[in-house]
């Protein structure tokens, strides 16, 4: 279903009296050329496993208001994987409106997303970072960045004897890509990282 996952473990603070991690799902459509196929993957061998690499591209911020809720019991339909990656986030699985119209053309059930309380239903909703009562519900935001994921494939020239160019593949290009999903919570005791930021 072009589906693509990002999941989030956050660990909880001892401090203030948090001894669980807590974990989000964040669902979006995977649009075509974004990552290389896994076909090429399987036929591009990498040198040196083991180093830590730097991507070649940086690619720009992202950023993506989740106002949709998924349902984890009837989520499978959209990807088999959603079972697994986002187990721990039964509660916390979220997505965006346009990729929910985007699934519900290619036939996926309507019935795993609820729509979340919007700024303009509710006047008082504000930024869980400005909100003064952790009790209160408020908008959260969540950031993080791939530092390495293979982007696209590199091409390569060669000339053959009669002087003819082809290019064939020869390699992986690497991007990095930062995120920031904002999300409703019913209160603000599910977003304390926000007021650090």
């Amino acid at each position: 279903q072009e589906v693509k996952i990002f999941r989030a473990l956050i660990l909880g603070e001892l401090e203030r009296g948090q001894s669980q991690f807590q974990a989000l799902c964040f669902v979006t459509r995977l649009h075509r050329n974004e990552i290389i196929p896994s076909e090429s993957m399987a036929k591009l061998r990498q040198k040196n496993p083991r180093t830590v690499r730097q991507a070649e591209e940086v690619r720009g911020l992202e950023h993506l208001s989740m106002d949709v809720a998924v349902n984890f019991s009837k989520a499978a339909q959209l990807s088999s994987h959603i079972h697994n990656v986002c187990a721990e986030a039964r509660e916390a699985i979220y997505t965006r409106e346009e990729d929910v119209k985007f699934w519900l053309e290619k036939g996926v059930d309507g019935s795993m997303f609820e729509v979340l309380p919007q700024g303009s239903e509710l006047p008082g909703l504000q930024r869980c970072r400005l909100c003064p009562d952790r009790w209160k519900p408020c908008i959260c935001s969540y950031s993080l960045s791939i530092e390495w994921y293979p982007c696209m494939l590199k091409y390569c020239r060669s000339r053959d004897a009669a002087g003819k160019v082809s290019s064939y593949k020869c390699g992986i290009r690497s991007c990095q890509k930062g995120y920031t999903f904002d999300y409703y919570v019913p209160q603000k005791q599910l977003c304390l990282w926000d007021e650090e930021t």
